[in-house]
């Protein structure tokens, strides 16, 4: 997957700005932000809870 880079960012600034306004757009980026920290946090509680799941699900095997 390519990586974004300096002009492309630039692009997608102008076409934010354009499409929200310049009074709109600190409240919408602020709400991307805390949509990924939640999707992280998420995430991360998912991988946590992966391997416990899988423990628990050897010992019934071999039960």
């Amino acid at each position: 997957m390519p990586r974004i880079g300096f002009p492309e960012l630039i692009v997608i600034l102008v076409i934010a700005l354009v499409v929200f306004g310049p009074g709109k757009l600190p409240s919408v980026g602020k709400s991307v932000g805390e949509a990924i920290k939640e999707f992280k946090k998420a995430s991360n509680e998912l991988t946590k809870e992966e391997p416990a799941v899988t423990k628990a699900e050897e010992k019934k095997e071999v039960q």
